[in-house]
């Protein structure tokens, strides 16, 4: 069952115009949110994201949080699946083909629900390998967009290596993941890339730093260089579906040991620990 401009349907129902503008110009922003016992986890925090999407392409919020929440809630309910991936999906609507933005056009909204699919215990103890490379992109990844090309196009870089993921470099410093967010580990210490233009805010980075600061993980926000990434005692990649991994070996070279460091299955823990007590009982 999926949710398409104001109506629940059988996804083999869903109909949008080949005019739309998530179409044609790839003009629009979604979000994904992972779903824990039949319950949105930090639904107010992705929709806030959302609203900086919004924002950032200018496209007018088609609801108010009190009306996305009902739609979730409804969308959920009506899925059989107790955990869920919920995506949700935005566009500035259909209009003639314009790069300019079309006056007076509603937009078109889209969500679909999913089984959520969280890592195989195996490779929690075996940890992933991840290729690098240049990251090429826009200047506004803050942005969730659905415009994904670039992303993709990363990606399939570790898919065509037997990789899981492709960390991302730019003039020397490290930014993200092409689907995730990238922790460092260096001399015991928990570094994050700082949030701005060149990375998407993740909701699962923000609880890592939640879970490291209150477990009195020593940690620190800022730039990482490559040099640091190259020579981390630990890697770790996080999001939503993947919740934290750790990565064993970097462009075929192994990190630290070449196996799960104590740092990562200490976050691990932590992390099971708060999906039962948090994620699932609220």
């Amino acid at each position: 069952m999926i949710y398409l401009n104001g109506e629940f349907m059988p996804v083999e129902q869903a109909r949008v115009p080949v005019l739309d503008r998530g179409f044609i110009f790839g003009d629009g922003v979604y979000e994904l949110i992972p779903v824990y016992s039949s319950r949105a986890f930090r639904l107010r925090e992705h929709l806030r994201r959302l609203q900086h999407s919004l924002d950032g392409i200018r496209i007018p919020n088609p609801h108010s949080e009190e009306e996305w929440v009902g739609l979730v809630e409804e969308l959920i309910a009506r899925n059989a699946d107790e955990d869920q991936s919920l995506y949700l999906h935005v566009t500035r609507g259909v209009a003639k083909r314009d790069h300019a933005f079309p006056p007076g056009v509603p937009p078109t909204v889209f969500m679909m629900s999913n089984p959520l699919v969280t890592s195989p215990p195996e490779l929690v103890d075996s940890g992933v390998a991840v290729v690098s490379a240049a990251d090429n992109r826009w200047l506004r990844c803050d942005i969730k967009a659905i415009s994904l090309l670039p992303n993709v196009l990363l990606r399939q870089l570790a898919v065509d290596a037997g990789a899981a993921e492709t960390l991302l470099l730019r003039d020397g410093f490290l930014t993200e993941g092409a689907a995730s967010n990238i922790f460092v580990v260096r001399d015991g210490v928990l570094l994050a890339p700082p949030k701005d233009n060149l990375m998407l805010p993740g909701i699962t980075y923000d609880v890592i730093l939640e879970l490291a600061a209150a477990a009195a993980m020593a940690c620190e926000v800022r730039r990482i260089a490559e040099q640091e990434v190259r020579t981390a005692q630990e890697l770790w990649l996080t999001s939503s579906a993947r919740e934290v991994q750790a990565i064993t070996a970097l462009d075929g070279q192994p990190v630290g040991d070449g196996k799960p460091g104590p740092l990562f299955r200490r976050m691990y823990r932590l992390y099971q620990d708060y999906k039962t007590t948090v994620m699932r009982k609220g």
